[in-house]
């Protein structure tokens, strides 16, 4: 535990969200998600970014990481609901078929920095953010 505080007190600097603090969408949706960058580009040497989750009362499930040169990890077990892409200053995530168990706080992270979005899967939401 006291690693993972280690690291997330590492972060916060230069990404910042280009979308509301929190989505809610229905079961069976797409969305995709954008982290705007300034200062730097996604491909300065030595850096790398992703995206993590953590749903109430979970712990973070790192869904993928790209480094600079475009090596990256991604965590098998959710290979077949999300995928990433990336420009030098916007990373996207794709999540498919969402489920209320995707529900979860959406972090964009770069070592050592991070910002996060809200996003909640509701079988019958009272309203809806569209894109």
């Amino acid at each position: 535990m006291k690693d993972i505080i280690r690291q997330i007190s590492y972060i916060c600097h230069h990404i910042d969200h280009i979308q509301p603090s929190s989505l809610v969408v229905q079961p069976g949706q797409s969305l995709t998600i954008t982290c705007q960058v300034s200062g730097y580009s996604l491909t300065d040497s030595g850096y790398g970014t992703g995206w993590i989750r953590q749903r109430e009362g979970k712990l973070l499930d790192w869904i993928f990481y790209i480094w600079y040169d475009g090596n990256t990890y991604q965590n098998d077990a959710l290979k077949n609901k999300f995928s990433m892409s990336r420009d030098t200053s916007q990373l996207y995530l794709q999540m498919n078929s969402l489920k209320t168990e995707d529900s979860a706080v959406y972090y964009c992270a770069r070592n050592p920095q991070l910002t996060n979005l809200t996003v909640s899967v509701l079988q019958n939401p009272k309203s809806k953010l569209e894109y």
